[in-house]
């Protein structure tokens, strides 16, 4: 795989723990933990999206 297609599939899920973060924040009988968990993936994505982005400095 690619280093852009793999991008692309980090950013695509990305986007879809987003929805489904918003979507289960929208519900009150979702529990603080499975929202945690869902930012906790959000978050880790979005750290090895910008290390694929950010060009290895010598």
């Amino acid at each position: 795989m690619s280093l852009a297609n793999h991008l692309e599939e980090l950013q695509r899920k990305h986007g879809d723990i987003e929805r489904e973060l918003d979507e289960a924040m929208l519900h009150p009988s979702v529990d603080d933990l499975e929202i945690a968990t869902l930012k906790r993936r959000k978050l880790a994505l979005k750290d090895e999206i910008e290390k694929l982005k950010v060009p290895t400095r010598h």
